[in-house]
């Protein structure tokens, strides 16, 4: 790791990926990038270039999925909150970390997200922004950093629209880079094809 925040990240592995496999049977977390790296422990490999610590939150039953995170590096926390969606799970993780200077917040089904545009939000947070995200040609993407003062906030998310509030309510300081992979997850099989 070339630089070390004193952020938090978290990970959020808990979604159900439905759109990759109706019948739920493949987590598409599991699912292997073309080298054959699972998706998740990319996409956690990519956050832990920045931080040294990481909360991955999973559903209750996703022990093969907290294998794979814990193999990457991460704490893993089984979060029955989770099932209510992304800004649920985001809170649980929040909660879960009450000591955090600030937080790096990421999904799991994004691998392709270049570590350097993970550190220059990481370098943003520990340099105070309250709220940083980065942006490719105008559109936001991940990761997300929180600063402390919205431990409140976010530690009383619920549902699916996970900090987007915020992004509306508060300050937002921009990162203009270069790495379309800011906006590219998996969704569905083709998905994980070369680009």
């Amino acid at each position: 790791m070339s630089y070390s925040s004193s952020a938090t990240g978290i990970l959020l592995a808990a979604g159900y990926g439905s759109r990759f496999d109706p019948s739920g049977l493949h987590n598409k977390l599991l699912a292997t990038l073309p080298d054959g790296t699972p998706v998740v422990f990319q996409s956690a490999r990519r956050l832990l270039s920045a931080v040294s610590s990481v909360l991955a939150v999973v559903r209750p039953g996703s022990e093969k999925l907290a294998e794979v995170l814990n193999e990457a590096g991460c704490n893993v926390m089984f979060s029955i909150d989770a099932e209510r969606g992304m800004g649920a799970a985001l809170a649980a993780a929040v909660r879960a970390t009450p000591e955090a200077e600030s937080w790096l917040v990421t999904l799991g089904d994004m691998p392709w997200i270049e570590p350097g545009t993970v550190e220059a939000v990481a370098r943003s947070l520990d340099a105070g922004a309250s709220i940083v995200a980065p942006f490719y040609r105008g559109q936001r993407g991940h990761p997300a950093g929180f600063g402390a003062m919205h431990l409140e906030t976010l530690s009383a998310l619920d549902g699916d629209a996970g900090a987007r509030a915020l992004f509306v309510s508060e300050t937002v300081e921009k990162i203009d880079v270069e790495d379309a992979n800011i906006l590219r997850d998996v969704d569905v099989p083709e998905d994980l094809l070369e680009r």
